[in-house]
């Protein structure tokens, strides 16, 4: 079967190499073939598999282009497109708090391009926010084989920016002020939801402060 991208280059299924296991924690598993998103699956499973958390990939829509059946009960799909995501990549619920994140990589070795977000991205995750989700964008630099978890809010301030002439990068200096640092380990292999720890108990005092404040 041919997959299309909205584009017409056509999509190759890509090769992941089996990372070896290691006694070791935080083992850099990064620069072995293996993807950022199946990565972030193996991680999905762990978390799911211990009772930790229920977070799925979403999936890509697919428009069927083309069709053969060799027999009148079976249909062989010989060609297809992938539609353009309408929202982010990644959802689920843990500790009560719905998520909703994206996960993008780059070669660059000293900034984030934006235009690897799409605009129906940003604002949707906008929307999330303002229902009370958490929302955040987990950043690998491929070639640094370094990975951050950046807040939603956090890629706003520059994603505005643009519109007034800003920049159309992150630079990696930026990153590393604003956003948390994730560091590989063999179960879950990339442990972000430590980071989501901090933003949930954020938010959680952020409230309360509210709370306490009304007379």
């Amino acid at each position: 079967m041919t997959i299309r991208y909205p584009n017409g280059k056509v999509y190759r299924q890509p090769s992941h190499s089996k990372a070896t296991t290691s006694k070791f924690a935080n083992v850099n598993f990064g620069d072995r073939g293996m993807s950022l998103e199946q990565e972030i699956n193996d991680s999905n499973t762990y978390y799911l598999e211990n009772d930790i958390a229920v977070i799925h990939k979403k999936p890509t829509p697919i428009q069927i282009v083309k069709v053969d059946y060799p027999r009148r009960s079976a249909a062989v799909i010989r060609e297809a497109y992938f539609k353009q995501a309408s929202t982010t990549d990644y959802n689920g619920v843990y500790r009560g708090k719905y998520l909703d994140f994206e996960a993008k990589e780059t070669k660059s070795k000293t900034a984030f391009p934006l235009k690897n977000f799409h605009a129906h991205q940003i604002q949707h995750m906008r929307q999330c926010l303002h229902q009370g989700g958490i929302c955040f964008v987990v950043i690998r630099f491929a070639t640094l084989g370094r990975l951050f978890l950046l807040t939603a809010t956090d890629l706003f301030g520059y994603w505005d920016q643009q519109a007034a002439g800003g920049r159309k990068s992150i630079p990696l200096t930026v990153i590393e002020r604003l956003a948390t640092e994730l560091h590989y380990h063999i179960n879950p292999r990339i442990p972000y939801l430590s980071a989501v720890d901090n933003l949930i108990d954020e938010s959680s005092s952020n409230h309360k402060g509210e709370h306490y404040g009304r007379k």
